[in-house]
């Protein structure tokens, strides 16, 4: 069942055509990665399905729920559809527990047993049940990133952005945050993820969007994608990364 659909989306900033009839689906269980070069439309991909980027033309569907340029319910698709940042967006000020229990108690209007029940299941399915009281300015880079996935789990979203998670973590720390999304790639979760770790990649998706330039320049599986890419693009962007075939 296809639970997220894009339709012919155009998106512009200013002159520049960021995304140009942009049209894809994904099925309710499937992780799908969406891979190019830096500025090819995939983080703007990412914001406008989470509606922080408005759309010029074209549909969504997600979740049942038709999108057009015009559309204002915002606050009810984000209920359903969680989005981790490359910048973990977290409140400085806020223990941990308060951060990742803040949006359930505001948005969903649950009690702070109930919020703090679902945070502590999510805080120990990442390891960090002991730093539940600790503040993000305690935490290291992988440690905050788990957060910021808790809080968006937190909120029980039937679908999961990740834009670049690992960007800016250092080198020795990214698994950290990769093991956690494959723990949850491994339980059925819906999720659609910008990276450049391309060992990640073909480990967790079902399905491999290449774009460039605003456009999909070719859409097939992991072990497709990577050992035998249809495009010259494709390859050429492939050979900038070294990894095992």
């Amino acid at each position: 069942m296809e639970i997220l659909k894009l339709n012919s989306i155009n998106k512009f900033y200013g002159e520049n055509h960021a995304l140009k009839d942009l049209s894809f689906s994904v099925k309710k269980g499937e992780v799908v990665v969406i891979l190019g070069p830096s500025g090819c439309g995939k983080s703007t991909t990412l914001r406008c399905i989470n509606g922080l980027e408005k759309i010029q033309s074209g549909t969504m569907e997600i979740l049942g729920v038709k999108i057009d340029k015009d559309f204002k319910n915002w606050r009810e698709i984000r209920q359903k559809v969680g989005m981790v940042f490359q910048s973990y967006e977290l409140f400085d000020h806020l223990n941990v527990m308060k951060n990742v229990t803040l949006g359930p108690m505001k948005v969903e209007g649950i009690s702070k047993d109930e919020a703090e029940k679902r945070a502590k299941f999510w805080l120990k399915k990442v390891g960090l049940i002991q730093k539940a009281y600790a503040h993000p300015k305690e935490l290291s880079g992988g440690q905050k990133q788990r957060v910021a996935i808790v809080r968006a789990l937190c909120m029980n979203p039937e679908i999961m952005l990740f834009d670049e998670v690992t960007a800016a973590l250092d080198p020795e720390i990214v698994r950290e945050v990769l093991d956690v999304m494959l723990s949850l790639a491994s339980e059925g979760r819906t999720m659609l993820i910008v990276t450049h770790e391309m060992a990640f990649a073909r480990a967790v998706a079902d399905k491999i969007i290449f774009m460039d330039k605003g456009v999909i320049v070719e859409t097939s599986t992991p072990d497709e994608f990577f050992t035998n890419p249809k495009t010259d693009r494709a390859k050429k962007f492939l050979n900038m990364f070294e990894f095992k075939k």
